[in-house]
């Protein structure tokens, strides 16, 4: 059982972080891109001319797990089980943040307990907002706390019809490896005897780096390639992803702004992840 309370007084620094175009490079490489070298729609995002960064990079620029032995969370027992992102203006390839994260909130999920941890990122030399990018952490084994829980649906309503747009992605077998560079070196994603501690029969890729697959796809499929079209991404993740799987990522508009995706593993019939896309109103309807 987890303490809520020493969660939500848990003091976490603020911090500064700079990142270049190298780290936006490989980023874009550890969530696909460049996969094929003769598809230029990707080479904006591998390549230093006319470079761009993928919104959900968000997540990294200002990585930081400095206040996870204070927080006394058994971290063997974590699960990746929601990621949201916020931003306020397209993220810049190079530049230097200041980071503010807190506890947000602490769930009794009976069978665990879910922890948002919310980071809000600032651009250092002007103090302007940039982004607000929020973590729920899944703590198998945390519940029974008896701290009451907001209440939500358990699933993103899909619609029945057929989706607007369908994209396919194949991840590689080194994907985990290659995608830990940009920051989470959970040793779940790397070592086959970590993974099994875990509860996994192999190394999983990391729900960041599924949900950077998911980012692409739309940016693919729904923005024509325009990365400043997305303004915000709620996800859930529902299933493990292995290196080397199949990814299908299935897209609904829904009115102007707001785009439904899930995302499955053909190969093992099952949902990965879902969630909500929100377009910026003044390109929504290019």
């Amino acid at each position: 059982m987890i303490d809520p309370e020493h969660l939500l007084r848990l003091p976490i620094e603020t911090r500064r972080f700079s990142y270049d175009i190298r780290d936006t490079m490989l980023y874009a490489l550890g969530v696909g891109f460049g996969s094929d070298p003769l598809d230029e729609l990707d080479l904006c995002f591998v390549y230093e001319d006319g470079l761009m960064a993928l919104p959900t990079q968000l997540t990294t620029v200002a990585w930081d797990r400095s206040w996870v032995e204070a927080s006394r969370i058994p971290w063997p027992k974590v699960i990746h089980g929601e990621q949201s992102i916020r931003l306020m203006r397209p993220l810049a390839p190079s530049g230097d943040v200041i980071a503010k994260t807190r506890i947000r909130d602490v769930q009794d999920k009976g069978s665990g307990a879910l922890v948002h941890v919310q980071t809000c990122i600032f651009d250092a030399p002007t103090g302007e907002a940039l982004g607000i990018a929020t973590t729920g952490f899944f703590v198998r084994g945390g519940g029974g706390f008896g701290r009451a829980m907001r209440g939500r649906s358990s699933s993103l309503e899909i619609p029945t019809r057929a989706a607007d747009a369908t994209e396919l992605a194949r991840t590689s077998g080194n994907q985990a490896l290659l995608y830990r560079l940009s920051g989470d070196h959970n040793p779940h994603h790397a070592i086959p005897a970590a993974a099994r501690a875990g509860g996994f029969p192999r190394p999983i890729l990391h729900g960041l780096c599924t949900y950077g697959f998911a980012c692409r796809s739309a940016v693919r499929s729904i923005c024509q390639g325009n990365p400043a079209q997305v303004e915000a991404f709620d996800a859930r993740f529902t299933a493990p992803v292995f290196p080397g799987d199949t990814l299908c990522f299935d897209f609904w508009r829904r009115g102007e702004d707001q785009v439904t995706v899930r995302g499955t593993c053909p190969e093992r019939e099952i949902k990965v992840l879902e969630g909500t896309i929100k377009l910026r109103a003044t390109t929504a309807a290019n």
